[in-house]
């Protein structure tokens, strides 16, 4: 593991930050630890022929740390650890302590599938771990398995609820609906939060290279979710939310928990956007669907300083893009998910 390196104290308030040229202030890291995972979602991976990058090619933790360090001094403060699986990251607790003591990340969150959640849960909370996000599609054992072409439900609910026993929450489950897939277990999932204190988040599927034909075919916008709960439940109560939060959210009435919706394709929320993401192989990307990137890594390996770094990503963060454009045709030839981080 990387030794720690000091990290510049400004003044009470003032810290450099890092902003585009349309005055949105980037202080939200997502970080790839790996391109792998342990599922195969339909939405996110082809049944077969993905393609993994060499593991030369991935950052080392030693190359991660120093990133995030740098991050952090330029006013990052929030980081989400996504992949692929995160996981399976070899070392994971040790990322996490190492990320979380770095001054100004006051908050520490992960995005996982759950499937190896149960017994990490409480080293992951030990060494900084603040909250996770699950995602899990449907509680049908048998549709779960075909969505994840193989996952077992049982082990991913042993994760979710071992999360929740040692206080990685307020807990989030993020389900992708699919059109002919899905999209009828958004009931069963949105019952949960009428006993817990939960947030069920239902997301619009996105064209992301390899799952273009599950796009084309299996987009259910947020409005529709909609009108299928209160069809269920009667009318939801909206909630107000955070400007930078892509999630609108709502409440069956009388309800413990809280319902999500997050809507990259009907409803853009690029004009709050304040994030960017660390790609596993270390570049990094602007927009999640633009394919504009800054390699970060091959300076870095090539004995680029932290200042040279930092200069990097002030320039990168300047040019992110307005908004996604995922309309565009010739947006959907990026990376797939798993290679960006979600």
């Amino acid at each position: 593991m990387a030794t720690i390196q000091p990290l510049t104290i400004y003044p009470l308030g003032v810290t450099p930050g890092l902003q585009d040229q349309f005055g949105r202030t980037m202080d939200y890291l997502r970080i790839s630890l790996t391109d792998r995972c342990n599922f195969r979602c339909l939405y996110c991976m082809p049944a077969s022929g993905m393609q993994f990058q060499p593991r030369d090619e991935i950052l080392t933790d030693d190359e991660l740390i120093r990133l995030v360090g740098i991050f952090a001094e330029q006013g990052v403060t929030k980081i989400r650890l996504t992949g692929g699986e995160p996981t399976i990251r070899p070392h994971l607790t040790d990322l996490i302590r190492a990320f979380k003591s770095f001054p100004g990340i006051r908050e520490m969150a992960m995005t996982t599938n759950a499937l190896l959640l149960a017994n990490k849960a409480q080293d992951y909370k030990d060494a900084g771990l603040d909250r996770v996000n699950v995602s899990i599609d449907t509680l049908d054992p048998a549709r779960f398995r075909f969505m994840t072409r193989g996952g077992r439900l049982d082990l991913v609910w042993q994760g979710i609820e071992a999360a929740d026993h040692v206080g990685l929450g307020p807990i989030k489950l993020n389900s992708v609906v699919v059109r002919d897939h899905n999209q009828n277990d958004v009931l069963e999932l949105a019952r949960l939060t009428l006993t817990r204190p939960w947030q069920v988040r239902f997301l619009e599927i996105m064209p992301m290279e390899g799952v273009g034909m599950i796009y084309e075919d299996g987009l259910v916008t947020s409005a529709e979710t909609l009108s299928d709960l209160e069809s269920e439940f009667g009318p939801l109560e909206q909630l107000p939310s955070h400007d930078s939060d892509p999630a609108r959210v709502w409440r069956i009435p009388g309800a413990a928990g809280t319902i999500g919706f997050i809507s990259p394709m009907s409803e853009p929320f690029c004009e709050t956007c304040n994030r960017v993401r660390l790609t596993a192989d270390g570049n990094l990307r602007l927009c999640l669907l633009h394919g504009d990137e800054v390699n970060l890594r091959d300076p870095m390996r090539q004995g680029a300083s932290n200042a040279e770094l930092a200069d990097l990503i002030r320039q990168g963060v300047w040019t992110k893009p307005w908004g996604h454009a995922a309309w565009e045709e010739h947006i959907r030839t990026i990376r797939g998910m798993s290679q960006i981080g979600g």
